[in-house]
């Protein structure tokens, strides 16, 4: 038997030799990795109960000054203060955009559409989903990163689904006159179905009403198999500056002070049920907790919770 022995300052000696011995040609040299860049994955999918559950990475972008968007009834010191206390800078932001596909078990029902129709079509695309077999499309509401992939340079991207989205933001933007709107969603308005709060889109997808952020904006609230997660959607647009401080005014909030009220309380019942919910505008993959903390909330992001049947 031979019978190895080295001592530390063996060690560091012959690593400290190695890139001299390379150098002289002792040793052959291998190649260093081509630098990549860096890469989010464009899909994650789980179960919740009978349901599977699709968020889609549809767009992301870096976002300057973002105190010009989140804050606006705070200064500059209380932004920078809180953004430091969380580990964020507060010169920029970084933007998600994650429709959610639910798998029903009998339809394939896509919650938005994002920005636009290639990034929506991509996504779908990289989780091995064809635009024409997506059967219903709900628009949450009416902002263009919502309804933005509904038709493209191909024309309607979704071929054959039916539409459903809440009355009352229908109604409102139908009467606002908003370029955007009336390109595409106006056209499919006798394709679609009108809900209220409390209504179903399926069995098991509750819409509730979350007014503030637009007139009519709707989370749902998916329940399969005594599972329960709500698509919050634009309820709160960051995980820092909505969730840690609800009464923060946000841009994007139409109603600025319905949209707060709104904010609290869903964040009130999704701490307090210990729900998981998926956030739009969350950091990937979207799905997180919201755990009360003093007189906000702090987001959990969802780890491997999703992926671990209950006990």
């Amino acid at each position: 038997m031979v019978s190895i022995s080295m001592t530390r300052r063996g060690v560091l000696a012959a690593g400290a030799a190695a890139p001299l011995a390379v150098g002289l040609g002792l040793t052959p040299a291998r190649a260093a990795a081509d630098v990549m860049g860096m890469k989010i994955p464009p899909y994650f999918r789980f179960s919740l109960g009978g349901f599977e559950i699709t968020t889609l990475l549809a767009g992301t972008r870096t976002v300057p000054d973002p105190h010009t968007i989140f804050g606006l009834n705070v200064d500059e010191a209380s932004f920078a203060e809180a953004s430091h206390l969380h580990l964020i800078p507060a010169h920029a932001a970084q933007f998600f955009f994650h429709p959610t596909l639910v798998n029903t078990g009998r339809e394939l029902i896509l919650f938005d559409t994002g920005l636009a129709a290639e990034g929506i079509v991509g996504a779908l695309a990289a989780a091995d989903v064809t635009p024409d077999q997506i059967d219903v499309v709900v628009l949450t509401h009416m902002h263009g990163d919502h309804i933005g992939g509904l038709t493209g340079a191909a024309g309607l991207t979704f071929a054959n689904a039916r539409y459903v989205t809440g009355q009352v933001e229908f109604d409102a933007w139908a009467a606002m006159g908003n370029e955007m709107f009336d390109t595409k969603v106006r056209p499919l308005a006798e394709n679609m179905t009108f809900l209220g709060g409390g209504d179903s889109v399926a069995s098991g997808i509750t819409a509730i009403e979350v007014f503030g952020h637009t007139p009519g904006h709707m989370a749902y609230m998916l329940e399969s198999e005594g599972k329960q997660l709500v698509l919050a959607v634009d309820f709160a647009n960051h995980f820092v500056w909505s969730l840690g401080y609800p009464d923060w005014e946000v841009r994007f909030d139409m109603d600025k002070a319905q949209a707060a009220v709104s904010r609290r309380r869903l964040l009130d019942m999704m701490a307090a049920d210990r729900l998981p919910f998926i956030g739009y505008h969350m950091p990937f993959p979207a799905v997180g907790f919201a755990e009360a903390r003093g007189d906000g909330f702090r987001y959990v992001p969802g780890l491997y919770q999703m992926m671990i049947a209950s006990g």
